[in-house]
């Protein structure tokens, strides 16, 4: 279970979260309602049941996969011996997060994207948008894709590294406490941000670094990989992959994370890159030890998703 944090320095990439959206800015994908004049306002709300139902498309068939792949793995290998995913705790919730986070996250990046591209560029018309961000701009556009994809990862991995710090202190553990909160840690657990959580993390960070000019093509890549990882981490596997452990966020490394402060709650920032943790002295891989209990104890934590939403406000 979690102690108290307050006054101390959390905002893993969810399913960055691990949001299940490429972020692709092609022409097909950026709502119309991004024409920002009066008449694509009365079309706003179909537009937006599209985009949620393009990405409800692509979570169905990813979380019947990660499902299937993570129920075999912890059979074998679980971490913390016991009770299967599918009969934790609040799986009703985690599922509610599990498909809410995505379509949260799609529509204000987009929303963040093109408010960025108005007042940092002047730009407004939605041609002018898309051919802003189909392939990045500027230096950083002229880079191989690939290496876009490791500046991508590498960069927004250690913003997120501090900004996870940051969410563990003061006012902002509150709204990191829903993360915490999960008692039956398991892959599914991933998505459980609250949204200014959310949105003072991956969002902010993926604007930020495609808004300097990297390709939305990396997605293609980088997508998948985040959405499988972020899932990995959160998953009831005892895996430490031995010296990959310093290469690699593993899900050992990060249940530590999960657990009360005495244990190594106030570690593991990383999301990706345990590197980060290894340079500014956060860093714990007990030898021979496996991490248990999770949860926060030091507040009492709504279970259902209304309440989550709401607990950060009314403290």
């Amino acid at each position: 279970m979690q102690a108290d944090r307050g006054g101390r320095s959390s905002c893993t990439r969810a399913v960055s979260v691990g949001s299940f959206d490429s972020r692709l800015l092609k022409r097909e994908q950026i709502p119309l309602s991004l024409r920002l004049n009066e008449a694509a306002m009365s079309t706003l709300p179909m537009e937006v049941i599209q985009v949620i139902g393009q990405t409800m498309a692509k979570i169905v068939p990813v979380t019947i996969a990660l499902g299937l792949f993570f129920t075999v793995l912890s059979h074998f290998w679980a971490c913390n011996p016991g009770k299967p995913w599918w009969r934790k705790r609040e799986l009703i919730t985690d599922i509610c997060y599990w498909f809410f986070v995505p379509v949260f996250a799609r529509i204000f990046r987009i929303g963040l994207l093109v408010l960025g591209a108005a007042v940092l560029f002047n730009i407004h018309e939605p041609d002018e948008l898309i051919a802003f961000y189909d392939n990045g701009h500027g230096p950083l556009s002229e880079l191989p894709l690939w290496v876009q994809a490791i500046l991508f990862l590498v960069a927004s991995d250690f913003m997120l590294y501090w900004l996870h710090r940051m969410f563990h202190g003061g006012g902002f553990w509150k709204y990191h406490a829903i993360h915490h909160s999960s008692e039956d840690l398991e892959w599914i657990s991933a998505a459980r941000f609250h949204p200014v959580n959310l949105f003072i993390g991956t969002i902010l960070v993926d604007v930020i670094l495609l808004i300097a000019g990297i390709s939305p093509n990396i997605m293609l890549w980088v997508g998948p990989f985040t959405t499988f990882h972020s899932a990995f981490v959160h998953a009831n596997l005892n895996w430490t992959l031995g010296p990959f452990k310093y290469a690699l966020a593993t899900p050992v490394f990060h249940r530590w994370h999960h657990t009360s402060l005495e244990e190594g709650g106030n570690t593991n920032f990383a999301g990706t890159f345990p590197l980060w943790d290894i340079l500014f002295g956060t860093f714990r891989m007990p030898e021979n030890r496996l991490p248990d209990g999770y949860g926060v104890d030091d507040q009492v934590i709504p279970t259902e998703i209304g309440g989550q939403l709401a607990y950060p406000f009314r403290q």
